[in-house]
């Protein structure tokens, strides 16, 4: 057994669980399974209001690590967990909460057909919170969840890739600066006349982790998925450029001055 915490046993693991107890699942097996998830907020008037649905990208050890989102759903099942999700939310709701809040869901296709089971609700902003804002503040857009469409202002549809980690150990050499020239000299930063490109965020975590973020906007999901593609190549590239031009060791190499 491999556990999702690196540095923890599986008999340490194991001994946890005899000492405080666990809660068993059951594991869904079917031809594809993926994890996507609803945003919702409930208003000061009880309200139930369902803003995005998202298909979470997944990673680490076991593949249980959130790693970022696309937006929206699959259109195969994005209407049938909104409408899930907006059961659960009345329930919530009926026990007095407020604000935002998101439910996970496990997708599960067997003989063509997809079914959905809804599996953790998270009281709070999460991981596909801050995308999908940086998307409607910078389109002034909104999402229409039955039509599984979001658009700009302009009418235009909207779609977006995220991650919260893009890493590599390269990036250690660059400066915040350096990401955003990189940015606009290959002309893929968020252009506010087409309302598509790159957003970077994270980014205080570059020297020291090697890691930031980005929100790609695109207009299809495919243009989206591109920008996003063509983002970690630029800056890999850029950043293996200046610890190569500027003879920047790496963290087992030396301390970075």
């Amino acid at each position: 057994m491999t556990t999702e915490l690196v540095g923890l046993s599986a008999d340490a693991y194991l001994a946890k669980l005899a000492r405080i107890g666990g809660i068993v699942e059951e594991r869904i097996v079917a031809d594809s399974v993926l994890s996507p998830s609803v945003q919702l907020r409930i208003t000061p008037l009880r309200v139930v209001q369902l803003l995005s649905t998202h298909d979470q990208l997944l990673g680490g050890p076991t593949g249980q690590s959130y790693l970022g989102a696309r937006f929206p759903a699959d259109n195969a099942y994005a209407s049938r967990i909104a409408e899930a999700a907006l059961k659960i939310g009345q329930l919530v709701a009926d026990e007095g909460v407020i604000g935002r809040f998101a439910v996970d869901f496990l997708t599960a296709k067997q003989d063509g057909d997809w079914q959905a089971w809804a599996i953790e609700v998270n009281l709070r902003k999460g991981g596909t919170t801050h995308s999908f804002l940086t998307l409607q503040f910078l389109t002034h857009g909104d999402y229409d969840w039955k039509s599984n469409v979001f658009r700009a202002w302009s009418g235009q549809p909207k779609f977006l890739v995220a991650s919260d980690h893009i890493e590599s150990e390269d990036y250690r050499g660059l400066e915040i600066s350096d990401l955003s020239d990189a940015m606009v000299t290959n002309r893929i930063h968020f252009d506010h006349t087409q309302q598509r490109g790159i957003v970077l965020h994270m980014m205080v975590c570059l020297g020291d982790c090697g890691r930031f973020g980005l929100t790609a906007v695109g207009d299809s999901a495919d243009d989206a998925e591109a920008l996003c593609n063509q983002a970690e190549e630029v800056l890999l590239e850029t950043a293996r450029r200046a610890r190569t031009d500027h003879g920047i060791p790496s963290s087992t190499e030396g301390t970075r001055t």
